[in-house]
């Protein structure tokens, strides 16, 4: 079963390239991990700052692991202080997949 992992972070507009750099760096790292399908970055039109990136993962451990790994934990490290919100995390299956224990 994949799984999506949506993150959104808002940044100062001003900060805005350092975070493009910083996302970059996450996903040159994530496409290297096992169970990494695909992801993307967008930004919004109607929030200055915004940002949000989606993954896609072949199984709920794939991401936990990633999520856990500490190439991760240390450019998010990097990534926190720009934020001017917390970052929001969401996990999502397809309503027909078959959940595991757990969730």
């Amino acid at each position: 079963m994949t799984v999506k992992v949506i993150i959104e972070r808002t940044v100062k507009p001003d900060q805005q390239d350092e975070l493009r750099l910083l996302l970059k760096e996450l996903r040159a790292h994530a496409i290297h991990q096992p169970g990494y399908i695909a992801g993307e970055t967008l930004f919004s039109v109607d929030k200055s700052g915004t940002h949000l990136v989606i993954s896609t993962w072949h199984s709920l451990q794939d991401w936990r692991d990633w999520e856990n790994n500490p190439d991760r934990l240390n450019i998010s490290a990097r990534i926190e202080p720009m934020l001017t919100l917390p970052s929001k995390t969401g996990v999502f299956v397809e309503p027909w997949a078959s959940l595991p224990e757990g969730i």
